[in-house]
């Protein structure tokens, strides 16, 4: 029997199976083989064949957001109106067989929009080079899930159960939990909060079928049985996602309206060209980056081309910025902005200093 027959199999079960207090426990032990068998199935631990053709896209400029929908939803469109790049459209299902990057400049950052082709159901065990596709998305800072306005939610539903398979966790924050391993000692478990969704038997019995019998965990949260796998597995990847609603001139407002006040929800139009300027501001508010201006000693601040790094970037991450040698040859730095202690005077400071959005950088040498 094969990987997707066993996860098969196990997902039946699961579907048969009342969910109570009493079968809890069974549930996770179903989860916990579930989880492995789709970690196999997304890395198999042996060769077998030839290399497989992924998609080689160099990551550039300051963030990557990822394009993924079925097909013909207006991927496609969308990348070639928001960028200067074109990508092939038609009326037909899988125009895009490849990836296909575009830059949006905005504010004075360059933000990498990925068009990736479309996936179908089952995408997460290789229907269709799904697994190429999501593999893909796993590298952006931002995924845009495109949807069809005139279709029903059951498109959104399938597309999580398949960015969910591969390990992709949609507007979630990872579990505040410690794991760590040991070599001797037994398992030490502790918890701060009261667990309501799961028990101390279901995860001692869950670190036995992952054949761990000596580490310690702590949980400071009141998780559930799959947050805990996925906190074992360690592979999960957490990301902001916006669910872009294309095709509104075709629904009646009243539904238009319905679909707007979602929550990460955008409605757009990429015939007509409608509320565009508005997804691009929600890309930059979810992607939270944050602009620094540099300054050279006696000259006025360079406005024009900003670095734009993320949200709890330091001084030397600034300098990285500017070129990889200079923190090296580090002095110190003066800061004008929301991150001076002194604003609107300079504030000196060291490599470890947080900048925040707008300040004015100017870094000195040995």
């Amino acid at each position: 029997m094969g990987i997707v027959e066993k996860i098969k199999e196990i997902e039946e079960e699961m579907a048969r199976t009342q969910k109570n207090k009493a079968t809890e426990y069974h549930l996770g032990l179903l989860k916990a083989k579930l989880a492995r068998y789709r970690a196999q199935l997304l890395e198999p631990t042996t060769k077998s064949g030839g290399a497989g053709t992924g998609f080689d896209v160099q990551k550039s400029g300051d963030a990557r957001v990822s394009l993924i929908g079925f097909p013909s939803v207006g991927k496609s469109t969308l990348l070639s109106k928001c960028t200067h790049t074109v990508s092939e459209t038609a009326a037909y299902e899988f125009t895009t067989l490849t990836a296909i990057p575009g830059v949006i400049e905005y504010q004075g950052a360059r933000i990498q929009l990925l068009d990736l082709p479309g996936i179908v159901e089952g995408a997460s065990q290789g229907r269709g080079r799904g697994r190429q596709v999501v593999s893909t998305a796993k590298t952006a800072d931002l995924i845009l899930i495109m949807l069809d306005a005139t279709k029903s939610d059951e498109q959104r539903r399938l597309l999580e159960i398949e960015l969910d398979a591969v390990g992709i966790r949609l507007n979630k924050k990872k579990p505040d939990v410690v794991f760590k391993r040991k070599t001797t000692g037994g398992i030490t478990l502790n918890t701060t909060v009261k667990l309501t969704m799961t028990d101390e038997r279901t995860i001692r019995t869950i670190l036995a079928g992952y054949k761990l019998h000596n580490c310690d965990v702590m949980i400071r949260e009141d998780i559930t049985t799959d947050e805990f796998i996925d906190v074992l597995i360690g592979t999960r990847k957490y990301m902001p996602c916006l669910y872009v609603y294309n095709k509104i001139d075709a629904i009646s407002l009243e539904q238009m309206n319905k679909l707007a006040r979602a929550d990460h929800s955008v409605v757009i139009s990429c015939e007509m060209g409608l509320n565009l300027d508005y997804l691009i501001e929600r890309i930059w508010d979810e992607l939270d980056l944050v602009k620094v201006y540099t300054k050279k000693r006696g000259a006025h601040p360079d406005l024009a081309d900003p670095i734009c790094l993320r949200k709890g970037a330091t001084i030397e991450d600034v300098c990285n910025g500017i070129h990889r040698s200079l923190a090296a040859h580090f002095r110190y730095a003066l800061v004008w902005g929301k991150s001076s202690k002194f604003s609107p005077h300079a504030q000196k400071v060291g490599l470890g200093h947080f900048v925040q959005d707008e300040d004015v950088v100017s870094i000195f040498t040995k």
